[in-house]
């Protein structure tokens, strides 16, 4: 079946600059016109001592969770810069949330025995629980994020070490590109995270812009950004399946096109 043709339709991109290729790659390849304006640059946490001393101790855990390629990176990353060596310090088991960030894992040096079938924190929880309880477990993910993991898991009786490997911030030239981007006129906006919504809402209203943008699509690459959408009140008007880029990029052509 040929694929659905997005020729000239323009398309918000909102994914950090280092990471919007992929997206935008898939997009072009449509004949869609990407409009990239990255709402969310990767900065340190404001402390890198939780996740010092959990890699410091990274073989006392049982689980080591990863819930999205970011937290890999700033993972190894910082591993790298403290001396520690993951294939030395005896590891523990891997689960990953995605496809992505499982590869993105394994290309570190850890391994990955659990990636759930729903690339959705609700799907690592449920894959877990049965067997949870007693282990220690050490999440690595950005500062401020949801509780919804650790807190399932100590529900089901785990110890559960949380530890910020990086943060979202706003970059400063998102407000004017964005409203550049407004002025040409947008066809449809992708989410790929519901730091992705709530980033877009601060660089529109710092824009002076209203937020929701009328008239525009909101499609998304999961249900937990679908939710956030909606607390903005801002529907999507399509979800990616799966849950991931290409999964996204399918929800747009098969919207667009209709």
């Amino acid at each position: 079946m040929t694929a659905p043709s997005l020729a000239g339709r323009r398309i918000l991109v909102t994914r950090a600059a280092s990471q919007a290729g992929k997206l935008s790659q898939g997009l072009r390849a449509l004949g869609a016109i990407p409009v990239e304006v990255p709402v969310l640059e990767i900065q340190p946490p404001a402390s890198f001592d939780a996740l010092d001393q959990a890699l410091r101790q990274l073989s006392s855990y049982h689980w080591l969770i990863l819930t999205s390629t970011n937290a890999v990176r700033a993972l190894a990353e910082r591993a790298h810069r403290t001396g520690i060596s993951f294939e030395k310090s005896a590891p523990p088991q891997v689960a990953a949330v995605g496809f992505a960030t499982a590869e993105e894992a394994r290309k570190a040096g850890l391994p990955v025995a659990l990636v759930p079938e729903a690339y959705v924190a609700e799907s690592l929880v449920a894959a877990l629980q049965g067997s949870i309880a007693g282990k220690r477990v050490l999440l690595a993910r950005a500062a401020v994020a949801r509780d919804v993991i650790p807190d399932a898991l100590r529900a089901a009786g785990a110890t559960v070490d949380v530890a910020d490997a990086y943060r979202n911030a706003m970059p400063a030239a998102a407000p004017a590109q964005l409203r550049a981007a407004l002025e040409q006129g947008i066809d449809a906006a992708t989410f790929t995270s519901s730091s992705s919504v709530t980033h877009l809402a601060d660089a529109a209203r710092a824009a002076g812009l209203a937020f929701p943008f009328a008239g525009v699509p909101a499609v998304s690459i999961g249900p937990i950004t679908s939710q956030t959408l909606r607390e903005h009140n801002w529907p999507p008007a399509a979800e990616a399946t799966p849950h991931d880029i290409p999964g996204l990029i399918a929800a747009v052509a098969s919207w667009l096109s209709r």
